[in-house]
């Protein structure tokens, strides 16, 4: 059976006598099963981290039932898929089904991103699938750096899409 290291970090503060003050979005960033890599895990982290976000880490090779009932768990405020190993839109498109499938996760802010296909060819069609199958982001190789820092800025307080009827942020690469 394998072991997947679950890390938290990131902080809170207190502004006085008992008061927790908390800034930022519980995120949880993760790979697909497939991809055995970490490197783009970290970065994330410590981006997301530096930008005033708690996360929680998965690490890599994350089975599709080990990310779901994590994020049942955690219940964060985005939840993060980086994959660099050219498997990302097929994976992608897999852990999207099972995560939209639980009601508790079903609004959960979700993105993807890296490298998520081995052909140089078709990201436009690529993009439009994994929105269609429940991503609120897609962040392909090659795109703008600032088009994720904006979409996080663009969430709502708490990490949740705003309430029906509200206007929703136009980021390039979101579902509209």
């Amino acid at each position: 059976m394998e072991q997947h290291a679950v890390e938290q970090h990131g902080e809170t503060g207190t502004t006085g006598p008992g008061a927790v003050v908390t800034t930022g979005l519980d995120v949880v960033v993760t790979t697909v099963a497939s991809d055995s890599h970490t490197w783009n895990l970290v970065f994330l982290q410590l981006l997301l981290e530096e930008l005033g976000h708690r996360v929680t880490n998965l690490g890599a090779c994350v089975p599709d039932a080990l990310l779901v009932a994590e994020c049942a768990r955690l219940a964060p405020g985005l939840i993060v898929v980086s994959s660099v190993n050219g498997h990302g839109f097929p994976d992608g498109l897999r852990v999207a089904a099972a995560l939209r499938a639980r009601p508790e996760l079903a609004r959960t802010p979700l993105v993807i991103g890296g490298k998520l296909g081995i052909e140089g060819t078709g990201a436009d069609a690529r993009r439009r699938a994994l929105l269609a199958a429940g991503f609120d982001g897609v962040f392909e190789e090659g795109g703008s750096p600032g088009a994720f820092p904006a979409f996080l800025r663009a969430l709502a307080p708490g990490g949740r899409p705003p309430l029906d009827g509200a206007p929703v942020p136009v980021v390039s690469g979101a579902r509209r």
